[in-house]
């Protein structure tokens, strides 16, 4: 079933949310959780209330990160007041983990008591005990609280892990943004001259490298195992990256072997060592095992890292996130960066496509096509393993997506 059939199926008020998700007047935030309530029939307000519980938590994992950058910088370079942000992406997936063990964490405990912020909601008659009754109070909270013993621990493990992975995945974009002269993503709150911008990335970098490995230590070797594993996958796929180029060069100059090489190689790769967490249809998808390996193996790596720490993970979340993460490398920066990559010959899914069709019109309905696959089976996975903040991620991301900046071939 299409997304928008979907959406239309659940009766009316279901109808009438789908509408609503289309007005361009709304947030795209909001029409994304309409858009889910479209399509999954669950509307939960404790979705938005965790989402914003999650993003506190990796806001203060990050703010932790850069202070720490920031002294640094303060000490190598001499400056006084240095404020420094780093421009990635990469922490969405985390951020999602967080409210997935979260809402677990939340379900789990009393109906009072939330063992992410530790507060007890008080019945509406206590307010009106005279004298109120403090000690009552008191005695009913650490009743929550021993019974929620293990709910507390479960937050107290996913902030641990979560807090590791949030520092590594920086650290590694870090490693690659240096390695690649992207020195532009590291942000000051001062001119730089190109000098003084490359010396704020070294000293930003490692830094936090440092910081990361003082975290390993926290951790059993089961964890490190993980993340090493994803990102020597990760760097077998970058040290293909001139062999790409070379095909790219070759099919826009007309050549057959390269044209048919993009297609045999990049679009309908086979995997040697397929992934388990990939069904059999999915490993069959276009562009599955280079964009697995491009992008989605840093989060199956991820998820491992949680599993290693002890925390149990559903497949079925995997899945979902792995999938959405290579969906939205298509559909907003493969999409978004089309004319520079072209220019660079940089093959991505969406300048193969332009490589593979005569038509333009044609490759741009197969970009679409191919990016929606991935969505709505991530889209499913989520509801499947009741998920429903990442689901309504999904939403945001196929809303935020503009592939009207592509060819068309069109007047």
């Amino acid at each position: 079933m299409s997304r928008e059939a979907e959406s239309e199926s659940g009766g009316p008020v279901r109808a009438v949310s789908r509408r609503l998700a289309d007005v361009d007047l709304f947030p795209v935030a909001f029409q994304a959780v309409l858009k889910f309530y479209a399509r999954s029939g669950t509307f939960d307000r404790d979705a938005i209330r965790i989402r914003n519980l999650a993003e506190d938590t990796l806001e203060g994992f990050l703010e932790d990160c850069y202070r720490a950058i920031e002294r640094e910088i303060e000490k190598e370079m001499g400056f006084e007041e240095v404020s420094f942000t780093y421009d990635t992406k990469l922490t969405l997936p985390v951020e999602l983990t967080i409210g997935y063990l979260y809402r677990r964490a939340i379900q789990n405990s009393p109906d009072s008591f939330n063992p992410v912020t530790g507060d007890v909601r008080t019945p509406i008659m206590e307010y009106f005990r005279i004298p109120y009754d403090k000690k009552h109070e008191r005695r009913r909270e650490e009743r929550f609280r021993a019974a929620s013993e293990d709910e507390l621990q479960l937050v107290r493990d996913t902030k641990a892990i979560s807090r590791l992975c949030t520092e590594a995945l920086l650290d590694g974009d870090m490693q690659d943004a240096i390695n690649d002269d992207e020195f532009e993503d590291f942000v000051l709150n001062r001119d730089l001259n190109p000098q003084q911008r490359e010396a704020v990335a070294g000293i930003a970098q490692h830094t936090l490298h440092e910081r990361v490995t003082d975290l390993f230590e926290e951790f059993s070797p089961q964890v490190q195992e993980q993340y090493d594993w994803a990102v020597d996958a990760s760097e077998r796929h970058q040290n293909q990256d001139a062999h790409f180029r070379d095909l790219f060069t070759g099919a826009r100059e007309g050549e057959e072997e390269a044209i048919e090489a993009i297609e045999a190689e990049y679009k309908h790769a086979s995997f040697d060592d397929p992934p388990e967490m990939l069904t059999e249809a999915e490993q069959s998808l276009p562009y599955c095992k280079t964009q697995y390996e491009r992008v989605g193996v840093i989060y199956d790596g991820m998820i491992e890292m949680y599993r290693a720490s002890g925390i149990s993970i559903d497949d079925s979340f995997k899945r979902a996130v792995v999938l959405a993460i290579i969906g939205a490398q298509i559909w907003l920066d493969d999409i978004d960066d089309y004319p520079q990559d072209t220019n660079q010959g940089q093959l991505t899914p969406v300048t193969a496509e332009y490589m593979l069709h005569d038509s333009e019109r044609d490759a741009y309905d197969a970009i679409v096509s191919i990016t929606e696959e991935y969505l709505e089976r991530a889209s499913s996975y989520a509801i499947e393993s009741d998920s429903l903040m990442t689901g309504i991620a999904i939403e945001y991301i196929h809303r935020s997506g503009n592939p009207a900046v592509l060819p068309t071939g069109r007047p």
